[in-house]
């Protein structure tokens, strides 16, 4: 009596194989999206807004480089910067090497 109920409700498998294979995907979607949103698109701001600080360097500006450097520009060409760290000593970096522009130091000494 019981093993024709089972046999009842096993039936209608074959009814939910087109749209099963449309709902497997349905998660693989959401986490590309929550990927682009969380990672993806900020680093795409973050390189846009430092190739936009490397286009508009020009020379007396203040700059830190990627290795912790504190210097002054002065020269430019389109690959390497020059900066002057001390007087008379000056370096040559690589202009995709200049991280951001410095603050000013001295307003930061002096509101302490």
């Amino acid at each position: 009596m019981f093993d024709n109920i089972a046999y009842a409700m096993g039936t209608g498998g074959a009814q939910g194989g087109e749209g099963a294979g449309f709902q497997a995907l349905i998660p693989l979607i959401l986490m590309f999206v929550i990927f682009y949103f969380l990672l993806i698109r900020p680093q795409q701001k973050k390189v846009k807004k430092h190739r936009e600080m490397l286009g508009n360097l020009k020379k007396d500006d203040k700059v830190i480089t990627s290795g912790g450097i504190y210097g002054k520009v002065v020269n430019l060409s389109d690959t390497v910067v020059t900066i002057e760290v001390a007087d008379r000593v000056r370096i040559k970096v690589s202009r995709v090497n200049v991280a951001e522009l410095a603050q000013p130091v001295q307003a930061e000494i002096q509101a302490k």
